[in-house]
């Protein structure tokens, strides 16, 4: 039962992210000199996410809107990246961003919270 589950859920998850591909839109237009700022300032920015989870998809779905370089990291089961999130934020939980600065770490959950934070800093 747990694996039909998990099956269900994955295939869901994979048809979201199809639809997601075909209807993005466009990503934001910036001058040469605006983009590549904003390359340098989202190389402290690390997403952890779970491909199939559909708050991931919104908040991918925002991050390539915003037209950002994030580096994303799968927290599933049997990944790195999972322990890594579970050290440094404390729990596994998707969509989770990582934001180094001034040598500090702060661990953004929640895809609304994520999404407010990138849309401010690079809208």
């Amino acid at each position: 039962m747990k694996l039909f589950i998990k099956l269900i859920r994955n295939l869901l998850g994979g048809i979201i992210a199809l639809l997601d591909l075909i209807t993005r839109g466009s990503k934001k237009k910036r001058t040469p000199e605006q983009q590549q700022e904003v390359n340098q300032a989202a190389q402290d920015l690390t997403l952890y996410q779970f491909f199939a989870c559909p708050f991931c998809t919104k908040t991918r779905r925002a991050i390539y809107k915003l037209n950002l370089p994030v580096e994303k990291r799968s927290a599933s089961e049997g990944s790195p990246y999972r322990e890594e999130l579970k050290q440094g934020g404390g729990k596994v939980k998707v969509p989770c961003l990582r934001i180094e600065k001034d040598g500090q770490t702060e661990w953004l959950y929640d895809s609304k919270e994520i999404i407010r934070y990138l849309e401010n800093r690079f809208a």
